[in-house]
């Protein structure tokens, strides 16, 4: 696979990071592919990803060096272009990135020699009844509390057709989450729910989010939602302490748009898209959240072992009545192939079969 250009997006406040993006400009300067690092502050401001991908040299290979956060950064900008996207690992809980620090150099010959897969993963994006912004005299107060906006208002996406009923269509991805939130603390937010265009139901909640199968690990997973393989299609809606007996996440298929209403007598809710926040909305404002029509091309040196991953992250534990009447065995089926009415599953390789490795 040809690399001409490669985006860095670095963890600046880890030393780590900073030695692994030294490793990856020399891989770049001996193999004549160009290097450049992006979503940097520029002059002062935060940029679009279309601005700071850009003034990167359009790069078709976007490596992240830091934790999940930094990967969500990059994985920002990769959707942007339709680059790839490669996380090293930095950070303390990892579900998003893909190679440890020492091995970076080892994952970028495999993507030039194309030994990788690329897996595509599940995008979300808006429309909403108006341009999502931060109120002037609203900022200074957010920026005070660490709740200030980093990125730039969403732009519109002029290649949508407009109509009044169907808002604006806004030029921003999330590959975790979208949230809605309430600003004041001491005030929930209201918000009709609405599912393939039908109300749900009225709730009021510290937020309310709608995640991708990816950001099922993240907030939706703290706030009580379902874990949910990245291999899925589907859309996750989680409540954040309703007010209300049922409080379960709904789970809906990936062509049903989630929209978020807020109620008349509600406060305003903040919007924030994979952490970041976005904008405000007063009463009377609404969002809808849809699977984006582009997916995310991730970089996988091998298969992905999820449920292994998520064993190890989360520290799972046996229960002790379990465990005292033996152990499991770490993989199923053991050692032979699968029989042909079971080839077609997704299962992990044999033990003692390394071939994906080389």
């Amino acid at each position: 696979m040809t690399v001409n250009r490669v985006g860095l997006v670095v963890h600046g406040g880890r030393a780590e990071a900073v030695t692994a993006a030294r490793a990856v400009r020399e891989w770049c300067a001996e193999h004549s592919v160009g290097c450049g690092d992006i979503d940097v502050w520029q002059a002062g401001e935060r940029h679009s990803a279309r601005e700071e991908m850009d003034s990167a040299g359009e790069p078709d290979l976007v490596v992240t060096l830091g934790g999940d956060g930094t990967f969500l950064r990059g994985a920002r900008l990769a959707a942007a272009n339709d680059a790839l996207v490669l996380g090293v690992d930095l950070g303390r809980v990892g579900f998003l990135t893909e190679v440890p620090a020492p091995a970076v150099r080892e994952a970028l010959d495999a993507v030039r020699e194309e030994r990788i897969t690329v897996e595509n993963r599940m995008l979300l994006t808006l429309r909403a009844s108006c341009r999502l912004e931060v109120p002037a005299h609203m900022e200074e107060g957010m920026l005070r509390y660490g709740r200030g906006p980093l990125l730039p208002p969403p732009r519109v996406r002029a290649e949508c057709e407009v109509g009044d009923d169907w808002g604006v269509a806004l030029n921003v991805v999330a590959l975790n989450d979208v949230v809605l939130e309430k600003l004041a603390r001491d005030r929930q937010v209201s918000v009709g729910v609405y599912l393939a265009g039908r109300l749900l139901a009225s709730y009021s909640a510290d937020a309310l989010l709608v995640a991708t199968p990816t950001g099922s690990t993240a907030y939706s997973f703290a706030a009580g939602g379902p874990v949910v393989s990245p291999r899925a299609e589907c859309l996750v809606f989680t409540p954040v302490a309703p007010h209300m007996v049922f409080n379960r996440s709904v789970v809906a298929a990936p062509d049903e748009p989630i929209a978020l209403r807020v109620l008349e007598r509600s406060g305003r809710a903040a919007v924030s898209v994979d952490g970041q926040l976005r904008g405000v909305l007063s009463p009377g404002d609404w969002i809808g959240v849809y699977a984006a029509p582009r997916r995310l091309k991730a970089v996988r040196l091998g298969p992905m072992d999820f449920y292994g991953r998520l064993r190890e992250r989360m520290k799972l534990t046996d229960a002790p009545a379990a465990v005292a009447d033996g152990s499991a065995a770490p993989l199923w089926p053991v050692s032979t192939p699968p029989p042909g009415d079971l080839a077609h599953l997704a299962l992990p390789p044999s033990p003692d079969d390394t071939s994906w490795r080389s």
